[in-house]
């Protein structure tokens, strides 16, 4: 399939930009976490640095989110999942909130009070929820306004290859079957369901396969690539834009990370992690644009200081940014 330069820059620069925001973001959250819990002989102290709570980083998975994105339009719906930051970037979620609501200050995205886990921002359609397989349901809903209200926009639910074996899975796609909903279900397949690898966890081989037990296309991505992705995914976006349902979609991608900071990954093979970069899709995608579209070293130069500058500018913005007052504690919260 025929990517525009264009299109492909800009999937480019999106993983240079994703791929450096989750490196930073793996070491600002280690920040007072590790060396005083040491010294008084405790626990890692998750509660400690700038960045409180668990964090889960998606270095590795950037195809998954820049190569969907990119069909994408201001009007379509995204939700992710507990590792959400590729698809917000990708979908065009500004980086000073979403990294200030990390960081629990006032001028994040949900004021501080959501985390990294419960990123919403409406004006970009996005959302994203720590509960697993939360967002096919989700997915579902937006799907289902878009039907009523006669546009062609459609929701993509991202979720892991854990989250396919819950009840949400099988429920989200029937429904969206049935009733015909404009809604693309990704599945992001790691490999590993927290520290349980699929084969231990699942019943067949390709979450994919489980398309046809409802009547929809179901396809497999096998390699990690951005441009397999952007080319899948095409065929389903548009099936879903003419009013003809949904479909599943399985990538392979690669965690480079733990399930979260912190993890001390026994359960992974030693030396897996070094494997998988042998393959990292980033450099790949630089290559074929030096190759097909004559991408010089000052451009691709230029193209990584920009993404760079983005994500330092928006960890600065949030160190700087101030904490919710006590006052307001309730505010914006149901209370009966």
């Amino acid at each position: 399939m025929q990517v525009a330069k264009d299109k492909l820059l800009w999937m480019y620069e999106k993983m240079v930009e994703i791929r450096c925001y989750e490196e930073t973001m793996a070491a600002v959250y280690m920040e007072g976490k590790l060396p005083p819990a040491i010294q008084k002989g405790l626990a890692f102290d998750i509660g400690s640095g700038p960045v409180p709570g668990e964090m889960h980083l998606a270095a590795g998975q950037e195809p998954v989110a820049v190569g969907i994105c990119a069909h994408l339009s201001d009007d379509d719906t995204v939700v992710g999942t507990h590792r959400p930051h590729h698809f917000a970037i990708a979908k065009g979620v500004p980086l000073d909130p979403m990294t200030a609501e990390m960081f629990g200050k006032v001028t994040g995205l949900g004021k501080g009070k959501g985390g990294h886990m419960h990123l919403f921002d409406n004006a970009h359609k996005f959302s994203c929820s720590g509960i697993i397989g939360a967002s096919m349901p989700i997915a579902c809903g937006a799907a289902l306004a878009a039907k009523k209200l006669g546009r062609d926009w459609v929701a993509v639910a991202f979720f892991g290859e854990g989250a396919a074996n819950q009840g949400s899975f099988h429920e989200s796609l029937n429904l969206a079957a049935l009733w015909k909903l404009p809604v693309i279900f990704v599945c992001e397949d790691n490999q590993w369901a927290i520290s349980v690898p699929k084969s231990q966890a699942t019943s067949v081989a390709w979450v994919a396969d489980r398309a046809a037990g409802y009547g929809i296309p179901g396809i497999r991505v096998p390699e990690n690539d951005a441009l397999q992705v952007f080319a899948a995914v095409a065929p389903a976006i548009a099936r879903a834009r003419r009013g003809e349902g949904p479909s599943l979609i399985e990538i392979k991608t690669d965690r480079y990370f733990g399930h979260f900071q912190g993890d001390p990954e026994t359960y992974r093979p030693k030396g897996e992690v070094s494997q998988l970069k042998g393959n990292d899709p980033i450099p790949k995608l630089a290559a074929q644009l030096r190759a097909d579209h004559g991408l010089s070293s000052a451009q691709e130069a230029e193209l990584v200081a920009r993404a760079h500058a983005r994500v330092y500018q928006a960890f600065e913005f949030a160190r700087n940014s101030a904490y919710p007052i006590e006052q307001d504690a309730l505010h914006d919260v149901f209370v009966t």
